[in-house]
């Protein structure tokens, strides 16, 4: 391996020209820092950079002690495998120490500090993730071949994949959701044979890794090819058995015409059976949150008839993500929702109440009937519901004429 940078730079404008960002580089020293990551890769693949790390043969306790002296707060956010993040004006920056792999178990790893870049990139998982960048130059050093594999969409271990699954099992479902958002076809074959036989190992880790891998996964512009993939495979098989991939085209085909985001809760909804209790069951396997929890419920209650539904009442009973999960789950039309405010139904049981009628049981199904009728006709002013109202109580014998209203 050899430290001389490629012939690749990234360009100085943009992120790379932030000014407290030479604040931090001019604070560690520009030979004690090289930008690492998802900001160099996503840069030279001309996609807007979120998070930006750096790497430094310095040690955690003197990137702190450099920063405070530079005025640059800093947090320990994971000190002990050195890491520090500095907070700075244009978002924080996490800056870890080299480092090289002591000892691994397939879920966390042993980490001993390194001073050769060449070290630290040789632990990490995709040669496509080890790029370094010179945060002067913006020259790219690259030890294992990421950039031709960049050129090429192809996503590849570092090493040997076996070895590198065997280190953090999590390696496997970091492979495809990498290859969903960046790899080409044909998928590397060492990578897949790899995953294939080692898919088993995914038991070992805890559930939410594996839910937040697969929400990761499912967010991203068009997971259906890797899905099924992973089916092939027999990976999603170990970690979601209940999913049907083959549900999900039409699903992401529905949401590219009608113009809706990615969003992974309803691409979940859509992999698994329309079963209540399993969803809730999922949504507790992967340790989703409550309202997650919930809003997949809602989602497998989901029935044939969704797809006629008007859509503006389903949003009126689900809220808005539930009746947008339902529609484009069934392949129906959003076209009312996008810019449509739900409105509040205007009247409270006290106007039931003024009329006569005993406060007690049948204010609330008076008041359900005159919101159902209110709803069917569109979601009328507050006077057409009080109309509404006083119909509902002709109806039930409780008013003897319904006054007339303008």
């Amino acid at each position: 391996m050899t430290d001389t940078p490629s012939a690749r730079s990234l360009p100085l404008d943009g992120w790379m020209a932030r000014d407290d960002l030479a604040m931090l580089v001019a604070a560690l020293g520009l030979d004690n820092i090289r930008w690492v990551g998802g900001a160099v890769r996503d840069t030279l693949l001309c996609l807007p950079v979120k998070d930006i790390d750096a790497a430094t043969p310095l040690r955690p306790e003197e990137v702190v002690e450099r920063c405070a002296a530079a005025g640059i707060r800093t947090v320990p956010t994971g000190i002990e495998h050195g890491t520090i993040t500095a907070i700075l004006p244009g978002g924080p920056v996490e800056v870890t120490t080299l480092r090289h792999d002591v000892s691994t178990d397939g879920r966390r790893a042993t980490v001993a500090f390194a001073s050769e870049w060449q070290d630290d990139a040789a632990r990490r998982d995709f040669t496509i993730n080890a790029l370094y960048a010179d945060p002067q130059t913006g020259a790219v050093h690259d030890y294992f071949g990421g950039l031709e594999d960049l050129a090429a969409r192809r996503v590849r271990f570092i090493g040997d994949a076996p070895q590198r699954i065997r280190e953090d099992h999590l390696r496997i479902l970091r492979y495809f959701r990498f290859q969903a958002r960046f790899g080409g076809q044909p998928a590397d074959a060492q990578a897949e044979t790899a995953c294939a036989e080692l898919a088993a190992t995914l038991k070992g880790l805890s559930r939410e890794r594996i839910g937040m891998e697969v929400m990761n996964l499912l967010g991203l512009a068009d997971p259906a090819p890797t899905l099924a993939r992973m089916a092939q495979l027999g990976v999603l098989a170990v970690i979601l058995p209940e999913a049907t991939p083959e549900a999900l085209p039409a699903l992401i085909a529905a949401e590219t015409a009608q113009a809706i985001a990615p969003d992974a809760l309803r691409r979940l909804a859509a992999l698994i059976p329309a079963d209540v209790a399993l969803a809730e069951s999922i949504a507790s396997r992967f340790r989703l949150s409550g309202a997650q929890k919930k809003r997949l419920a809602q989602a497998a209650a989901r029935s044939d008839n969704d797809a006629a539904a008007d859509p503006r009442a389903l949003a009126y009973r689900l809220g808005l993500d539930g009746a947008l999960d339902r529609l484009l789950i069934a392949g129906a039309g959003i076209a009312p929702l996008p810019d449509w405010a739900i409105p509040a139904f205007p009247l409270k049981g006290g106007a039931i109440v003024a009329r006569g009628v005993k406060a007690g049981p049948m204010v609330a199904r008076l008041l359900q009937a005159t919101e159902a009728r209110w709803i069917a006709e569109g979601f009328p002013d507050a006077m057409r519901a009080e109309a509404l109202l006083d119909a509902v109580l002709v109806q039930e014998g409780l008013l003897p004429v319904a006054p007339a209203r303008e």
